[in-house]
């Protein structure tokens, strides 16, 4: 039987049962997490709560920048709410494209009580390079570490139509090469 005998265990149920992937976060360390955060990260609760929320984070470059550019926005702007869409990494180190909103408690101190939710984008639209459909779904299984034949497989196209897609990539964010492309594409914003 599910306790819903008081307003403060009826908003826990709320918040623990909510469809919307959500953490609590204090200075950037993670205090409670959801169900949601748990089906999309991978990540039990017991694993994210008290640890900090660079684990759900690719790179310690994406945590700091991202970080810096909230608090920085926050602080300038007396805003108490932050929106971006970014790359995160699940707990099986799949790299996705996420939507995330986060609220401050604490406007003074933006990041001593924030409130996050996430949500999982199909289709990436990068604002910085013009890209087609097709470009999209290569350039998501490139970051995720995939070969042209198993980019292929998955999009059910020729390997070598994969490497044609990966050379226009190359060339539409100016690199040489296949490492440099994929970390052109987690920076993309």
């Amino acid at each position: 039987m599910i306790d819903t005998s008081t307003p403060q265990k009826t908003a826990a149920l709320g918040f623990r049962e909510s469809p919307v992937a959500q953490i609590v976060v204090r200075y950037r360390r993670i205090v409670e997490a959801n169900n949601a955060i748990e089906r999309m990260f991978g990540y039990r609760r017991s694993e994210v709560v008290n640890r900090s929320v660079q684990r759900l984070y690719p790179t310690t470059a994406d945590f700091t920048q991202i970080g810096d550019r909230c608090e920085t926005r926050m602080r300038k702007t007396g805003d108490t709410y932050y929106e971006d869409e970014r790359f995160m990494q699940s707990r099986d180190n799949e790299i996705f494209w996420t939507r995330a909103k986060g609220i401050t408690l604490t406007p003074e101190d933006p990041f001593a009580l924030m409130i996050w939710s996430f949500e999982k984008i199909a289709s990436k639209a990068y604002r910085s390079v013009d890209l087609s459909p097709r470009e999209r779904e290569v350039a998501h299984h490139l970051v995720n570490g995939h070969t042209s034949r198993e980019i292929g497989d998955a999009l059910g196209i020729s390997h070598r139509t994969v490497e044609v897609h990966r050379a226009r990539l190359m060339r539409k964010f100016n690199v040489n090469n296949t490492a440099a492309l994929v970390s052109e594409i987690v920076l993309a914003v």
